[in-house]
């Protein structure tokens, strides 16, 4: 189990490539002029605090995997805490219209990649909250 939380960590961190690509590929710099000031910069608080929970959540995984991995009371909460986390983020798979974002082969390819990994992230995490 320690193995398989201390590579979920660096799959997490690797997720934030893509998180990267959100705002070139979905043009915010150009399509967020049409909102208020206020609008535009909660887009890019709320990014920032995905990217920060990513990060601490992938971090947090290598750092601690051993730990994470023995099932103490709160392994087994954070461990849940990040099933949760992914799991929420899998099922918004279905139901976020991306298709017209989808525009080349490798954009397909790490569409369907990041539904692997965020189910991947799920099974791990909650077989780990729950062992």
């Amino acid at each position: 189990m320690e193995a398989f939380i201390f590579f979920a960590g660096i799959g997490q961190l690797c997720v934030l490539v893509a998180s990267a690509l959100v705002p070139i590929k979905l043009n915010w710099k150009t399509d967020l002029q049409a909102l208020p000031c206020l609008h535009r910069q909660l887009f890019w608080v709320y990014g920032g605090y995905v990217v920060l929970a990513i990060s601490a959540l992938g971090l947090g995984s290598m750092a601690n995997a051993a730990e994470l991995a023995k099932g103490s009371l709160l392994a087994r909460y954070v461990c849940g805490y990040i099933a949760i986390f992914w799991g929420i983020r899998l099922s918004l798979q279905t139901v976020l219209d991306v298709r017209e974002h989808l525009t080349t082969w490798w954009l397909k390819a790490g569409y369907q990649t990041l539904t692997v990994l965020f189910a991947t992230f799920t099974a791990i995490f909650a077989w780990a909250a729950v062992s």
